[in-house]
């Protein structure tokens, strides 16, 4: 029996995919936990509209990534700390300060796990931070100038 799933289910497939599965199995476990539905002419069709409304909002995500990126390539983050000799930074600058900084100066919402970069900065001077923005495809870069106080 071919049935479209209507989530993830183990050794089975994955969300939106038809499938074809036993017919017990498929009327006695995924239709009646509501995991499967059987794939008729009508279900066929709601899953293809499905499918054309999330890739046209992946479409618009990427480009609102993209958006961001260009404002990104535009910024300088300034943060003043107190350093000893050579440069070296009395601690360090991390991706939490940089998201905060944006948030604050520019209303630019970056999640401080989507850093590539995951380490703190702990010296003086120009370093440029990468953030994943939108799955992999999309990467911006932020300019940050640590300086002495």
């Amino acid at each position: 029996m071919k049935v479209i799933l209507l989530s993830d289910v183990k050794k089975v497939g994955k969300k939106g995919e038809m499938v074809d599965v036993s017919d017990g199995y498929a009327r006695n476990f995924l239709i009646r936990q509501k995991l499967a539905v059987a794939a008729t002419e009508t279900s066929r069709q709601i899953l293809a509209e499905q499918k054309a409304k999330d890739m046209a909002k992946e479409a618009e995500l990427e480009a609102q990534a993209n958006e961001i990126k260009k404002k990104l390539e535009n910024i300088t983050l300034e943060f003043k700390v107190k350093a000893g000799e050579g440069g070296r930074v009395f601690g360090s600058v991390s991706s939490k300060q940089i998201c905060e900084e944006l948030q604050k100066k520019y209303q630019i919402h970056v999640d401080k796990r989507k850093f590539l970069d995951n380490e703190s900065i702990n010296s003086c001077g120009v370093t440029y931070v990468k953030v994943d923005l939108y799955r992999n495809k999309v990467i911006g870069q932020i300019k940050v100038h640590v300086s002495e106080l």
